[in-house]
């Protein structure tokens, strides 16, 4: 499972913004915007992709614009409010495990594939995952140990172990 670079991207970047913005709170200057260039030449991305990811971003609410000079863009709400699935989200990027295209019957064929369902229960995990993780949590290191096991699994099971539900 792979989320796409277009999710990545944006997700690098808004971490990156928010980082910024953290940095100047801190050091008691305000949060001035931040150029699209000066992120695009810290995430090693082309400044015209970055427009293009930014425009989405923009409109679905989640970065504000300055224009002119000293302009750029600030988050539109604190970093501790804004999940990194609706960062993906705003992107059009859906998460999905499975091979089948949106609306089509199957993946095999016209019929879906016997592992249809372990894919698809994977994508929705990887997106409740990101639905609880915000901007703070990643720029804060609050990320390692946040992955949890199964209900009724108890601990993270070993690798040759098979997580059972627990008797009732």
């Amino acid at each position: 499972m792979r989320l796409s670079t277009r999710g990545r991207y944006a997700v690098m970047a808004m971490v990156d913004l928010a980082a910024r913005q953290q940095e100047a709170g801190a050091n008691s200057r305000g949060e001035r915007p931040v150029s699209l260039a000066e992120l695009a030449q810290a995430q090693l991305l082309s400044l015209a992709y970055l427009e293009q990811l930014f425009g989405h971003l923009r409109r679905a609410g989640l970065v504000s614009s300055a224009r002119g000079p000293g302009g750029g863009y600030r988050l539109a709400r604190p970093a501790a409010e804004t999940t990194i699935a609706q960062i993906v989200d705003a992107v059009d990027e859906p998460i999905r495990a499975t091979r089948c295209e949106e609306g089509s019957p199957g993946c095999l064929a016209g019929r879906r594939c016997l592992t249809h369902e372990l894919w698809t229960e994977l994508g929705e995990q990887i997106r409740l995952f990101l639905g609880h993780v915000t901007l703070a949590d990643v720029v804060e290191g609050r990320i390692i140990g946040r992955a949890m096991a199964p209900l009724g699994c108890g601990p993270a099971p070993e690798a040759a172990q098979v997580c059972r539900p627990l008797p009732g």
